[in-house]
C-alpha cells in the first residue's frame, strides 16, 4: 500500500509542478510589470493588458506612463492592427 501511495503522490507532484511552470512561463516578468503600469488607468484593463503584452513580447519594450510616450519605443509605436490603426495601447 505504501509504494502505491508514494507513486500516486509523485505523479500528483509532477503534474502540479508542470502546471505551475506553464503559468510562470506564460508572460515575462518584464512585460507583465510594464504593462500593469501602462494599463493602470485603462477603461478595459483586460484588453489593454492583452495587447500590451503582445506588443511587449515582440518589441521588448513598453513606453513609460499610462498614455503617449510612444516615441520611446518605435516598434511599439509602429505596430498596426488589420485595419491600419495602432495595435499597442
Amino acid at each position: 500500500m505504501k509504494p502505491g501511495f508514494a507513486a500516486i503522490f509523485l505523479v500528483c507532484l509532477v503534474l502540479i509542478s508542470s502546471s505551475l511552470f506553464e503559468v510562470t512561463m506564460a508572460g515575462s516578468g518584464f512585460c507583465d510589470s510594464k504593462c500593469q503600469v501602462r494599463c493602470s488607468k485603462a477603461g478595459n484593463k483586460d484588453r489593454c493588458l492583452k495587447y500590451c503584452g503582445i506588443c511587449c513580447e515582440k518589441c521588448k519594450c513598453v513606453p513609460s506612463g499610462t498614455y503617449g510616450n510612444k516615441n520611446e519605443c518605435p516598434c511599439y509605436r509602429d505596430m498596426k492592427n488589420s485595419k491600419g490603426k495602432p495595435k499597442c495601447p
